[in-house]
């Protein structure tokens, strides 16, 4: 049995609470229990690498799927009510899906998936009998290596179709193991979880650390419907971690801004009594972190990670952390900063390698190679991730990292210059009018990145007092051309910005 599976079973037999939602919970023994029959209904797989689709809302059957699923030996493929259903269709052809584990609420959006695939109601499946599971079902003790594949989690996509990348055991025990370790995990923890679970942030960083660790974890679920702060809110006083994106955090404030004194007083004992708030998924603004300094006296701990690695780099849970910097490397985890030569240097492109580092693409060969770069002396390839970082050189190998944004979407190229979209984002958000901004290059016949500040205002602002307020703070060259008041950005299901939409929008298409 690998790690991963050892790691999960350990709470077999337990009565202590493990996992709960509004509409109940389950103990440890519980989710066990359920998590076998869900092995032994769908048996041994008929070929190595099958994948099963889970389409579970969250709560103890998403974990007993999840579970079980890898205990049978599969591949799991995470979908998502959030995702239309041609993105739902391309998923399962893509990974080549023979099998469907759905909750009964989620059951009719199963249909345009059903077709030549068995759907199975993962209720049925974890109430039923153990004495009426197959004879022939999932061993025990499978045997799965390090390597074998256990999690198939598509990209979101900012960038250009999905694609999925294949996540191993050994990646996610690993994983589960550094996070648990940094961020001080134990059995004493409950996790507050609000984060979709097709994504590696609410999946492995959140969820599967806290398994690991033996925490409780309390679930709320709003698929298909609005993200409900004052929920959130009331529901910190009974957890120790809260794990959010930069979305989420700016939806807490918005509420508390709203709240009576009597209500912002309440919500802000809870999050004062959290030993842990984290952000992750995207640059969390320095104005939303000195926000919740301000709340409980420290800023959330800030990471960088990526489906493919996940959290590579880390703020220390003990010590300082800096606000717009994402700290330093995890124990096994190796980072580069690589110029355009593949030289290294303070400002450039990251690179990562390590046992968390994903298998590759599925289906991808080409894609896969190019998402990778040798080492010039030898050794292990290193994983390109997109993401233009920078260090203080003169600060030594403590020097904690600090993210540009992503090269293809927010490194800018303007009249010559290369210029960081979340730098210009940062300081606009520093104007009491502005709510949320994107700042993108829209192609540009005379500055070949045009750059356009997409503005969600908090109250009315001029253009031109955007533009003097950026005067102030930035250099000449760094200042919007042009400002667009906006009532919503694209975003995709994290929370993130779409900007390759935003862009097209502009543009009229």
């Amino acid at each position: 049995m690998s790690e991963l599976l050892r790691t999960f079973f350990a709470r077999e037999g337990g009565a202590r609470d493990f996992i709960s939602t509004a509409a109940g919970g389950a103990t440890d023994g519980e989710v066990c229990t359920m998590a076998r029959r869900v092995a032994s209904r769908l048996g041994a797989a008929t070929s190595p690498g099958e994948r099963v689709a889970l389409f579970v809302s969250p709560g103890p059957t998403f974990l007993a799927a999840f579970f079980g699923a890898l205990a049978a030996g599969r591949v799991v493929v995470v979908l998502s009510p959030l995702h239309p259903a041609p993105e739902t269709t391309f998923f399962c052809e893509d990974a080549g899906v023979r099998t469907v584990l759905a909750s009964r609420a989620l059951l009719d959006m199963t249909a345009p998936i059903a077709a030549g695939r068995e759907v199975l109601v993962i209720e049925d499946v974890c109430e039923a009998p153990t004495d009426e599971a197959p004879a022939d079902g999932a061993p025990a003790e499978l045997d799965a290596p390090p390597d074998t594949p256990a999690l198939q989690l598509y990209t979101s996509g900012t960038t250009g179709r999905p694609k999925g990348a294949v996540i191993t055991h050994g990646n996610l025990a690993v994983q589960q193991r550094l996070v648990a370790e940094a961020w001080g995990f134990t059995r004493d923890d409950t996790l507050l979880h609000a984060l979709p679970l097709h994504h590696m942030h609410g999946l492995a960083i959140a969820l599967l650390t806290a398994v690991g660790a033996g925490a409780r974890v309390r679930m709320l679920d709003f698929t298909g419907r609005s993200f409900d702060a004052a929920r959130v809110w009331d529901e910190m006083r009974d957890a120790t971690v809260l794990m959010a994106v930069p979305s989420m955090y700016h939806r807490l404030f918005a509420a508390f801004d709203a709240a009576d004194s009597g209500t912002r007083a309440r919500w802000a004992a809870a999050a004062r009594s959290l030993r842990l708030a984290t952000s992750g998924s995207a640059a969390l603004p320095v104005t939303l972190a000195e926000r919740w300094r301000e709340l409980t006296g420290k800023i959330p701990l800030e990471r960088f990670g990526m489906t493919e690695i996940g959290v590579g780099i880390t703020n220390p849970l003990d010590g300082p952390r800096v606000p717009g910097h994402v700290g330093l490397p995890l124990p096994t985890v190796e980072a580069r900063v690589v110029d355009d030569e593949g030289r290294d240097a303070a400002s450039g492109e990251l690179w990562i390698r390590g046992p968390s580092v994903f298998a590759g693409y599925h289906a991808r060969p080409e894609e896969t190679a190019r998402a990778f770069a040798a080492d010039p002396d030898g050794g292990a390839p290193w994983f390109r991730t997109g993401d233009t970082v920078t260090r203080n050189p003169d600060a030594g190998a403590h020097a904690p990292y600090r993210i540009l944004g992503r090269t293809s979407v927010d490194i800018l190229k303007s009249g010559g210059y290369k210029l960081s979209a979340l730098e210009i984002e940062e300081a606009l958000r520093e104007h009491p009018a502005v709510g949320e901004v994107a700042v993108v290059g829209v192609p540009d016949e005379a500055w070949g990145d045009r750059v356009v500040a997409c503005v969600l205002t908090r109250e009315p602002v001029s253009a031109e007092a955007l533009r003097e307020h950026t005067r102030a703070r930035l250099a000449p060259y760094k200042i919007p051309k042009d400002f667009i008041f906006m009532d919503d950005l694209p975003r995709n299901p994290v929370g993130k910005v779409v900007k390759p939409a935003l862009v097209a929008k502009l543009r009229g298409g």
